[in-house]
């Protein structure tokens, strides 16, 4: 595996001295590894890669104009770090987010450093992660960083750099977790052989310290994220889950009497503490961004109130800022008596007439930097070489440092120390950035997490270390000297409580559960008429003009999976239905709408359910640049139908029976009632004839049962009975309505006073009208009167558990 490594000259390797030598651990992690045997080691890393894929983690790149999920880079080789050099590391982080809260605590409190001179204020108030709204309050825990962490790189000597600060809303500590998961899970021999430090405690602890935080215990920690388009999304979704706090959105939030509280489909619950997961200006549109659609409007009057805590502190993204780099051993002289023992990057703020002229007289050896968050004003970078400028680049900057300095920074050009990664055949060196992460236990302490977030770039410029940007990743292994004591988030098996409780279900996750089934179920009546379809054309020869392709092609319009002004042969139509991303109920349209809906709920929906919808939808996602046969379509069409039924399958089988379970089974049946009503009406009623009752109970699903009862041609009696008011039959109407009324019994809030609320009542009287008709007195307006309840009972849904706003509907609508 090391035939051929040869460390980058001038550049620190992590596993190789430059006489060729092996430091440290990687001797003993060699060996151990060679142990396995070469069939053994590939097999264990693509282990590794399965374990990342049958778990979906993803993350997201902002500049994929389909802004597309990609599969997690991981390299299988983890960092190695000894014990020694471990206890270095945590010293030197834990003293950064010190000197970081204490910041905070003097900008957004007395303000003494900008006052005696300590810190210039341009390089406080010049930043836009700087929240006046924010001075003078104190966090009601009393801490304004509770998650922290540094960015570090190794220089050539060896020696550690502080390359960043993370304070705004860290993120890669949950992608840390799946990695450890992955490689440990693929090498479990040799990370208990190396007496790997395990990551569980340091989650424990900045759990608890949160949980600490509730003032009652019907009170709740949520982790607030942007949503599902968030490049780190998957991340939130997956850290919520392991830590058991509630995922929401800003809409899921709203502020009564300066309290937090969540909307849910049983009705406010308070929330005391949030950690955020979306930039602190964007946090409350009422003060702060006032475009954020993001925020909780009235948040930082609750903060201001004390009635909720949030991690971190809205205003801490200006520990971020590069303009107080440099200024960093100075203040950790100031505000903590010590000298800082992780050195930074070396860093000149152009704010000041002396670095101004030495950035400039430097120009071409120093990476040229934006001060604050965002990229340099005038231009679509952040950083940059300044010497690897254009001669526009140059002026622009140039003109900027002499014109308004303090919004630019002269930087050191480092480059990075190399580990090893594996390539498919053998390790190779490349540069890297490690991030540590800190959190805060109690009033005082803080723990390190005994691992890290380590990215790996083709570069060594540290600039180019960004997932955006094409970088892996990499598990730390942080070694001890004596074996692991096992540790689990989990409850101890003579601890464990009983509960059957699975938690609180905001009103968006139920929203989305319910249209996720909606969609699939629109998108699975679809494609049965379509197979009719295409069947028949088959065995007509493509003839278009016979009565019941002409009925199909109409009712294909009429649900909006063949666009109204689309002209073509019928051929061509079911093309368009299959693939064309414009019809508004094309399966292309439904297939991605309920991937939508099913990556807002990522925290709710096991991977192989979330897979199976990601698989719809992108089977039907590049079907518009296929040109298939007849033939080719309905095998299409056929594995389309089996997608469905794997996720139905998944749903009935292995999802708890909770209220979550219930919007979903609502909303497939509530579509199914609506689909099936609407064949009827065309293809029993309108028609009559043979072949549009064939094709009812084939669109139906139906037929096997009408063969086994009627040994007969399809008669229309039978027919309507059948998939309208036979409630043993799943498919029929009836039966919808008997699973619709057990859940709206089931669900809360359909009550009040003890007395059924309009939703309920009305559910209700549609099922008694349904048991009690009969087949030969179904006509087609009282089809159309189903169908126009069953859309009010959808609106009702809505009203009372989505939006928070419940109406009643006035009696005459209930008749």
């Amino acid at each position: 595996m090391t035939r051929g490594y040869k460390p980058l000259a001038g550049t620190y390797d992590e596993m190789m001295a430059p006489d060729g030598t092996l430091r440290g651990p990687w001797s003993a992690f060699l060996q151990r590894l060679a142990a396995l045997g070469e069939e053994g080691v590939r097999e264990a890393f693509a282990g590794a890669e399965q374990q990342l894929k049958n778990s979906g983690v993803f993350f997201r790149v902002y500049d994929d104009p389909a802004g597309a999920e990609r599969p997690w880079p991981l390299t299988p080789v983890p960092l190695l770090i000894s014990s020694s050099e471990w206890a270095a590391l945590s010293a030197g982080v834990v003293q950064r987010a010190r000197l970081a809260e204490a910041l905070l605590a003097d900008v957004y409190g007395s303000g003494r450093l900008a006052r005696d001179g300590v810190l210039p204020a341009a390089a406080i108030a010049g930043s836009p992660d700087f929240l006046r709204p924010l001075v003078g309050v104190t966090p009601k825990g009393g801490r304004f960083l509770r998650f922290f962490a540094v960015d570090l790189g190794r220089g050539p000597d060896g020696r550690w750099w502080v390359l960043s600060d993370r304070a705004q809303a860290p993120s890669g500590a949950g992608y840390a977790l799946e990695n450890r998961l992955a490689v440990t899970r693929a090498l479990p021999e040799v990370a208990r052989g190396l007496n790997v430090e395990r990551l569980a405690s340091f989650f424990q602890a900045f759990r608890d310290d949160l949980a600490a935080l509730n003032a009652g215990a019907e009170a709740r920690v949520g982790l607030l994220t942007p949503g599902r388009l968030n490049e780190t999304y998957f991340e939130h979704a997956y850290l919520a889950r392991y830590l058991g706090f509630l995922l929401v959105e800003g809409g899921d939030l709203t502020v009564r009497d300066d309290a937090v509280y969540v909307r849910t489909v049983s009705g406010l619950k308070r929330i005391d503490a949030l950690w955020r997961r979306l930039d602190g200006d964007f946090a409350d549109p009422l003060e702060l961004r006032t475009a954020s659609a993001l925020g909780v409007p009235g948040l930082v009057q609750a903060i201001r109130a004390g009635r909720v805590d949030v991690t971190n502190a809205l205003g801490s993204g200006l520990a971020e800022s590069r303009a107080l780099m440099g200024f960093m051993p100075a203040l950790c002289r100031h505000l903590l008596g010590e000298e800082l023992t992780l050195p930074n990057l070396a860093t000149w703020w152009c704010g000041q007439e002396a670095e101004r002229r030495m950035v400039l007289d430097g120009f071409d050896r120093m990476a040229i930097a934006s001060a604050f968050s965002g990229p340099l004003p005038g231009l679509p970078f952040w950083s940059k070489l300044g010497a690897a400028m254009n001669k526009s680049e140059r002026q622009t900057v140039r003109t900027l440092i002499e014109t308004r300095g303090l919004d630019v920074v002269g930087q050191e050009n480092v480059g990075l120390s190399t580990m090893p990664v594996w390539d498919g055949s053998r390790l190779v060196p490349k540069p890297f950035v490690l991030r540590l992460f800190v959190a805060a236990v109690g009033d005082q302490d803080w723990v390190v997490m005994p691992g890290g977030f380590c990215r790996i770039s083709g570069s060594s410029d540290a600039r180019l270390v960004s997932m955006q940007q094409g970088a892996e990743t990499a598990d730390v292994w942080v070694l001890s000297n004596a074996p692991v004591r096992e540790v689990s988030l989990l409850p101890q098996p003579d601890r464990a409580s009983i509960r059957r409780s699975t938690g609180t279900l905001p009103s968006r996750s139920a929203d989305n559960l319910y249209w996720l089934a909606r969609y699939l179920e629109r998108a699975e009546g679809t494609l049965r008429l379509l197979r009719a379809l295409i069947n028949r054309l088959v065995e007509a020869g493509g003839d278009a003009e016979q009565p019941i392709i002409r009925a199909l092609i109409d009712h294909l319009r009429f649900i909006g999976a063949i666009d109204l002004d689309r002209q073509g042969t019928p051929a061509e139509l079911v093309a368009a239905a299959l693939g064309d991303p414009a019809s508004p109920s094309g399966l292309p349209a439904l297939t991605g709408a309920a991937r939508a809906a099913g990556s807002a709920i990522r925290d709710r929906l096991a991977p192989d359910a979330f897979r199976a919808v990601t698989e719809i939808a992108v089977l039907f996602e590049s079907f518009g640049r296929r040109r298939l046969t007849p033939g080719q379509m309905l095998d299409e069409v056929n594995h389309g139908l089996r997608r469905i039924a794997a996720f139905a399958g998944l749903a009935a089988e292995n999802m708890n029976r909770a209220m979550g379970w219930r919007f979903l089974d609502l909303g497939r049946r509530i579509e199914r009632a609506l689909a099936t009503a609407a064949i009827v009406r065309r293809f029993a009623l309108d028609m009559t004839s043979t072949e549009g009752l064939d094709l009812a109970l084939e669109a139906g699903d139906s037929q096997i049962t009408y063969r086994w009862r009627y040994v007969m041609r399809p008669a229309p009696l039978p027919v309507i009975d059948l998939l309208m008011l036979d409630d043993a039959n799943p498919r029929s109407v009836a039966f919808q309505m008997a699973r619709i009324v057990e859940h709206l019994e089931a669900l809360p809030a359909t009550r009040l006073d003890g007395r059924p609320v309009d939703l309920l009542r009305l559910a209700r009287k549609l099922d008694a009208r349904l048991a009690n008709s009969a087949a030969e007195k179904i006509e087609a307006r009282d089809i159309d009167k189903i169908t126009g309840r069953l859309l009010r009972l959808s609106g009702l849904v809505s009203d009372r558990f989505f939006t928070q706003r419940p109406s009643e509907a006035r009696p005459e609508e209930l008749e």
